[in-house]
C-alpha cells in the first residue's frame, strides 16, 4: 500500500534534488518559472509567494523586479534555508507555515504560486483563495502555475484515491500529507471566481502545467 509522507517531510527527504527535478523532469515547469515573471506588474512593490521552496520562480521575477519586498511562505524549513542561501542579499520575509494559518499579512501587490495547489481539496482551496484576494490590494493580482488535469473523471479519480489512502491510514482531514489533487482549469477558474476574482484567463498550459492569472478588478 502507498504510505502517504507528511508535507514538510516528503519535501524535506527531496531538497537537493528538487531544483533539478522541477526543471528538467516536470513538463512545462521550466517555461513557467521564465513566463510568471512576465505576469508581474511592473509597479509590483510587495508580493506574496505561496509554497516559495527553493525560490525557482523567484529568478525570473528579481531580475524584473530587483528590489520587489517578498513574503515567502513554506511549510518545510529546509527548503526555505535553500532560498535564503540564494537570495540573501534581496528583501526577502520567509514564514515557515501552512497558508490557512500562517498569518502573512495585507497590501501586496501581487500573490504568486508555483505547483501547490493541486494538494488541497476544493473547500480548502476556496478558503485560500479568499484569503489571497483579502491579503491583495484593490487592483492587485495572483499568478498561479499548477498541476490541472483536463476532465472531471479524472479529478474524481484522484480525490476519490486520496480520501481512501487516508482514511486506510488514520490520517485526518486537516493533517497536511503529500499527495496529488489537481482540479480541471474550468473548476479551478471557478474556485478563483467564487473567492472574488473578477477575471481569470488561462495563459499558458505545457503537458499538465497550467498558468492562471487573477485579477480583483
Amino acid at each position: 500500500m502507498e504510505r502517504l509522507e507528511q508535507m514538510a517531510e516528503f519535501f524535506a527527504a527531496r531538497v537537493d534534488m528538487y531544483d533539478e527535478h522541477m526543471i528538467n523532469d516536470v513538463e512545462g515547469c521550466k517555461e513557467g518559472y521564465k513566463k510568471m515573471a512576465g505576469f508581474v506588474p511592473e509597479d509590483c512593490n510587495r508580493l506574496l509567494d505561496l509554497g516559495c521552496g527553493t525560490g525557482l520562480e523567484l529568478e525570473g521575477i528579481f531580475r524584473k523586479l530587483p528590489e520587489v519586498s517578498v513574503t515567502g511562505v513554506d511549510l518545510c524549513q529546509e527548503m526555505l534555508c535553500k532560498l535564503n542561501e540564494k537570495y540573501s542579499e534581496k528583501n526577502i520575509s520567509l514564514i515557515c507555515d501552512d497558508y490557512f494559518t500562517a498569518d502573512f499579512g495585507k497590501g501586496f501587490d501581487c500573490a504568486v504560486s508555483f505547483q501547490t495547489m493541486h494538494h488541497f481539496k476544493k473547500d480548502k482551496k476556496l478558503e485560500l483563495y479568499r484569503k489571497i484576494y483579502n491579503a491583495l490590494t484593490d487592483e492587485g493580482v495572483y499568478i498561479e502555475c499548477d498541476y490541472m488535469v483536463e476532465s472531471e473523471e479524472e479529478e474524481n479519480r484522484w480525490f476519490a484515491e486520496n480520501e481512501r489512502l487516508r482514511k486506510e491510514q488514520g490520517i485526518g482531514e486537516d493533517e497536511f500529507f503529500h499527495y496529488d489533487t489537481p482540479c480541471t482549469i474550468e473548476n479551478q477558474i471557478a474556485l478563483l471566481k467564487t473567492s472574488g476574482f473578477s477575471e481569470v484567463e488561462k495563459v499558458m498550459r505545457i503537458e499538465n502545467t497550467t498558468m492562471l492569472v487573477a485579477r480583483k478588478v
